[in-house]
């Protein structure tokens, strides 16, 4: 078992925290920094495995913090999560373009574009009220500076600023 620095132990600490399996997070390891692991020393990183009874402290809590907040942003089945499947489709269009497959990589680049625009989520976008409140008070205040110019009898012909009002009053 070769002996890890904190950054490769941290990495593996929040890849398993996020559900990845130990396969996963060995294979990202090599890739991330060329160091190789068996799967056996990855899970020895999971505090919820019984092979890690011995894992230091700060991991373990590294661990629950990761968990919680994945959780936090995720909900109990992880396909039916933004976050998942976009994880997911990314590392799917990586593997299609190291393999050269660039119609496939082009759909999932498509297929994670859809993902984030909420081409597939089934709910309306509110208005920010703030700003149509806003809209509403100043239309009220110019109205009523219109009025107190009606009432003081000046600008144009209060026949005029009467009709220009009903006017731009909503039907």
């Amino acid at each position: 078992m070769a002996a890890l620095s904190s950054e490769v132990k941290a990495f593996i600490v929040q890849a398993l925290a996020c559900f990845d399996t130990p396969s996963q997070v060995a294979e990202a390891v090599k890739q991330e920094f060329n160091v190789v692991v068996s799967r056996q020393q990855v899970e020895s990183h999971d505090p919820t495995k019984r092979c890690s009874k011995t894992l230091a402290k700060r991991w373990v809590e590294m661990f629950h913090d990761a968990r919680e907040r994945f959780r936090n942003q995720t909900i109990d089945i992880p396909i039916a999560n933004r976050a998942y499947r976009l994880r997911g489709l990314g590392r799917m269009a990586e593997k299609a373009e190291n393999m050269r497959n660039l119609a496939l990589t082009a759909q999932l680049y498509e297929q994670a574009a859809k993902e984030t625009g909420d081409v597939y989520v089934n709910r309306r976008v509110e208005p920010d009220k703030s700003l149509d409140e806003e809209i509403k008070r100043l239309e009220i205040e110019k109205r009523k500076a219109e009025l107190k110019l009606i009432e003081k009898g000046g600008g144009n012909s209060n026949a005029q600023l009467l009709a220009d009002l009903i006017a731009r009053l909503p039907s």
